[in-house]
């Protein structure tokens, strides 16, 4: 047998390569604790459907700095009233409402930027409105179609850098401040603390297995994803900056289009960012109503039933077997007349709907199923999952099997059930 020795001086490196180790652990583990850690992430705006008007400026004066910032105020609400009812095609001009009516369609005023002298105002405003107030002045009445959840992921490359919530950037703050609620997309938008930095990243878009992005998604409660991202190209610091603006979906990281827009400043950057989330806004609903942004079907991780096998078991138990309560009551008549009848309960049924004609044949399905007293639809989302309220004569259970008499597939949940064909 031949021994090895080792030399005092490999011993001596060794030694120090196992601190070097313990120190590169060390470290490791506190980058990423700082990951996870730390100053980051902007809680998105409340999206409930209020009508949100902005770059109203005005140039006013009056009495004193007061007066004149009332004056301000005012004529930017007149001026939002009637953009308002431009954008929502209303037609014709605005009609003719007094300062003190426009007020209280006003739910607040958002300072983009002011300037107040002693008799004089000069400010960039934003005018939200109130939608329930507001709604039926401009002829907006009944259920709106919304689009399923979707998870949005803005990603930003500047600086030959990609970032989504690794730290805070102007892009995922444009988009936390977007007021979502007009908008016929359901968005998503994760606040970016804790854990949204590492399981949302740039290089989860080159992911395609579906495993994945299903966790990712129920995580949230979206059922598929999209990704606005921004390009931002300076030609040097505080210059003119240049932004290019692509709109894609899905886990396939499929492309929907494109766009640039310039900022001469890098003081018109937010408002640069705040003009492509609009017109990002309308490429998605573009697609939306050409059918194109669905969620994708093979993200859906609903087990399959195999009518066969059930065929099969059904016919080796045989015809079921009367009831012991059911065998009494053939016996006496009298009974049979005194068997309290069955309570009417109101349930919740959600189910997919691709398209306008299946939520037609939902509701058509469910309206025809015994004991069904009344069903109406309390959510649409094409494309997504929409929700019905129904009133039916008899248990959960009974209606369950009622639906999967009709070929659905149905889950029973608390009070609700989920179908699909």
């Amino acid at each position: 047998m031949v021994a090895l020795r080792m030399p005092f001086e490999n011993v001596k490196n060794r030694k120090v390569l196992g601190l070097g180790l313990a120190a590169l652990l060390a470290v490791g583990g506190a980058v990423l604790v700082a990951q996870i850690e730390g100053d980051r992430g902007i809680p998105p705006i409340a999206s409930n459907g209020d009508f949100e008007i902005r770059g109203i400026e005005v140039n006013v004066s009056g009495d004193n700095a007061e007066d004149a910032r009332s004056n301000g105020w005012r004529e930017a609400q007149r001026k939002a009233w009637e953009k308002l009812w431009e954008s929502n095609g209303s037609g014709g001009s605005a009609p003719g409402l007094d300062d003190s009516t426009i007020e209280s369609l006003v739910s607040a005023v958002v300072v983009e930027r002011e300037q107040i002298g002693p008799r004089r105002y000069i400010a960039t405003l934003g005018v939200i409105f109130d939608r329930a107030r507001t709604g039926e002045r401009l002829g907006m009445t009944g259920a709106r179609a919304r689009s399923a959840p979707l998870l949005v992921i803005p990603v930003l490359y500047q600086g030959g850098v990609a970032t989504v919530f690794e730290t805070r950037n102007p892009w995922q703050k444009a988009w936390a401040d977007y007021r979502t609620g007009n908008s016929a997309i359901d968005y998503v938008r994760p606040i970016g603390a804790g854990s949204d930095s590492l399981l949302l990243t740039a290089g989860q878009l080159d992911r395609r297995s579906r495993n994945w992005w299903r966790m990712i998604l129920d995580e949230f409660g979206a059922s598929d994803v999209i990704m606005p991202i921004a390009r931002l190209e300076r030609e040097y610091p505080g210059g003119p900056v240049k932004g290019t603006f692509t709109a894609r979906y899905g886990p396939d990281n499929r492309f929907l289009g494109t766009f640039t827009l310039n900022a001469r400043t890098e003081a018109e950057v937010p408002r640069m960012l705040e003009q492509a989330i609009g017109q990002i806004d309308r490429i998605f609903t573009q697609a939306l109503a050409a059918g194109t942004l669905k969620p994708d079907p093979t993200l859906n991780m609903v087990t399959q039933i195999d009518q066969a096998l059930i065929d099969q078991t059904m016919q080796k138990l045989g015809p079921a077997q009367p009831t012991l309560q059911a065998e009494r009551l053939d016996e006496d008549p009298a009974e049979a007349i005194a068997a309290p009848v069955a309570t009417t309960n109101t349930f919740t049924i959600q189910f997919a709907t691709e398209d306008a004609a299946a939520v037609d044949a939902g509701m058509a399905a469910v309206r025809s199923a015994a004991g069904v007293k009344s069903a109406s639809t309390t959510s649409i989302a094409i494309g997504g999952t929409s929700v019905m309220r129904v009133t039916y004569g008899g248990e959960l259970e009974a209606l369950a099997a009622a639906l999967r008499a009709q070929g659905y597939r149905v889950t029973v949940g608390a009070g609700a059930l989920s179908i699909r064909k």
